[in-house]
């Protein structure tokens, strides 16, 4: 187990470095001037030509990119031309590691811009992930167990008509009627958790609920039919036929089978949350990392939106090494060689 984890990581850690690269070549080797975005719309050609050698953006790509992965691991200094240094040295701006680059727009590091934005983005897709867990594998299984009969057509149902409405109808069917006209709960506001655990709690209701009905639609028949599947075989069926108990049987056999593939696509659907909770963000004003992604693409903020591309990707990289470590102590029958 311990060697296939330390592939696992090493293989995840170069795709990490592929991802980064390939982000760079997209954005940075592009025909615009990156260092024309730097400044206002009364940007001189001296102060353009400034901020690129400030920012390194003078520099061959490859070069950039070498740079930008350094900083990741003993952290960097703005301006990167040692004559700007040398000629204004308050005007240094100190990096630490793990350095994601520098915004001129925002003036700040993009590591300190992301630290303010993902606590608000984790809030909001860690209350969406148990939501949906909770609603869409209850759900699914209650389907399964009364295949056929009322529960099963309600809930299936029920499920196809939440997943026809787009995201932001539901985002603002909550936020205008359930919060504002009927008032049934209070107006969400993100608050931090260490400030009021049960204000960060209330605020992520309605925000999380709209996420996650879209997931729990989806959790609803993938679990009906997992676990169907996982009823039909027949180790299960000598299982009934031997007199084991109904419940020993559901939770202790067919839920680990049918929890496997699960928990391959809940691993990857929370690690992409995180930031692709765009739509739901900017309806309830919420300031994370899927709203500054749309602030940082309309004005063309290469470093941020870089720094939210490697930031994403690693998640993504890290869900899918916990999934592969799970599957052996989910279903025995996996080996991990």
């Amino acid at each position: 187990m311990f060697a296939f984890i330390v592939r696992r990581v090493f293989v995840g850690v170069v795709m990490l470095f592929v991802m980064s690269l390939v982000t760079f070549l997209l954005f940075f080797a592009s025909p615009a001037d990156p260092a024309r975005f730097t400044c206002g719309k009364n940007c001189s050609p001296a102060l353009i030509e400034q901020n690129r050698k400030a920012l390194g953006f003078d520099q061959p790509v490859l070069v950039q990119w070498g740079n930008f992965v350094r900083g990741i691991f003993v952290g960097r200094e703005f301006p990167n031309d040692p004559e700007l240094k040398r000629s204004a040295p308050e005007t240094i701006a100190e990096c630490p590691a793990p350095c994601l680059g520098y915004s001129p727009q925002s003036s700040a590091n993009v590591t300190d811009i992301l630290k303010q934005k993902i606590p608000v983005s984790a809030s909001l897709a860690l209350a969406a992930f148990i939501m949906w867990i909770l609603g869409g594998v209850g759900g699914g299984i209650i389907a399964a167990l009364r295949k056929g009969k009322f529960a099963d057509k309600i809930i299936v149902g029920a499920a196809l008509i939440v997943y026809a409405f787009p995201t932001f109808f539901i985002g603002l069917f909550l936020l205008q009627y359930v919060a504002l006209k009927w008032q049934l709960t209070p107006y969400p506001v993100y608050t931090p958790l260490a400030s009021n655990p049960i204000a960060w709690a209330l605020g992520l209701f309605l925000p999380g609920l709209t996420l996650a009905l879209f997931y729990m639609a989806g959790y609803v028949r993938l679990t009906r039919a997992f676990v169907l599947e996982s009823l039909s075989e027949d180790y299960l069926r000598t299982a009934r036929a031997k007199g084991v108990p109904r419940r020993t049987i559901l939770f202790k056999h067919t839920m680990r089978a049918a929890l496997t593939p699960l928990a391959t696509i809940a691993g990857l659907d929370l690690a992409n949350v995180l930031g692709g909770a765009i739509i739901t963000e900017n309806v309830f004003n919420y300031d994370g990392l899927g709203k500054l992604a749309v602030q940082a693409a309309t004005t063309y903020d290469l470093p941020v939106t870089v720094g939210i591309v490697v930031l994403l990707a690693a998640f993504v990289i890290t869900a899918n090494i916990i999934v592969d470590v799970l599957y052996a102590v989910i279903d025995p029958r996996v080996k991990v060689s």
